[in-house]
């Protein structure tokens, strides 16, 4: 797989397609965590997530990708971007605005109920990177990419103590920030 990346990254399209049935079956099951916090019934479906996410990935290019933690990092952020999208465009919908259901028969994103706290998650990750870019990552990297702590330290060359405590951080300071009156 690292062969790939190194080969993708450098703009070969034909290793970009050999990567997809490797890194499927992750993605997916990183949208399924990701979206097993929702309820059922949903206009984006699990499927259609992974799809849009590889989407985005091959449509970077010359990414010089530093190994399968990095993939799945880049793959997190991708996934957050989407979510983040899909609740801007259903908060504008309650608003008045028109959007046409995806048609999948899949499992769905259950974000329709959650929008509003997805959009403030969003923010505050944006928020906390202002001033602590690495909890910022951390956050989104557990949060939106299912990354474990031993994944985030290599990926960011620091320890799991260090990773530990980033999150243990992170999730107090959006706790505290989520409950301000």
């Amino acid at each position: 797989m690292t062969q790939l990346l190194l080969e993708a990254g450098s703009g070969d399209k034909e290793a970009m397609d050999a990567l997809y049935p490797h890194v499927y079956n992750q993605l997916r099951d990183i949208a399924k965590a990701q979206l097993s916090k929702e309820r059922s019934g949903h206009t984006i479906q699990k499927t259609a997530l992974v799809h849009e996410v590889y989407l985005k990935l091959i449509d970077q290019t010359r990414v010089d990708w530093q190994g399968r933690t990095h993939f799945y990092a880049i793959a997190s952020r991708a996934m957050r971007q989407i979510l983040i999208d899909y609740a801007r465009k259903r908060n504008a919908q309650k608003r008045g605005g028109n959007q046409e259901p995806l048609p999948f028969d899949e499992e769905k994103i259950a974000l329709d109920n959650h929008t509003e706290q997805l959009l403030e998650l969003n923010d505050l990750i944006d928020k906390l990177a202002e001033f602590d870019e690495r909890k910022s990552r951390v956050v989104e990297m557990r949060f939106f990419g299912g990354m474990t702590i031993r994944e985030i330290a290599e990926l960011l060359d620091v320890s799991t103590r260090t990773i530990d405590r980033d999150w243990l951080k992170a999730r107090g300071w959006i706790y505290q920030e989520l409950t301000k009156t």
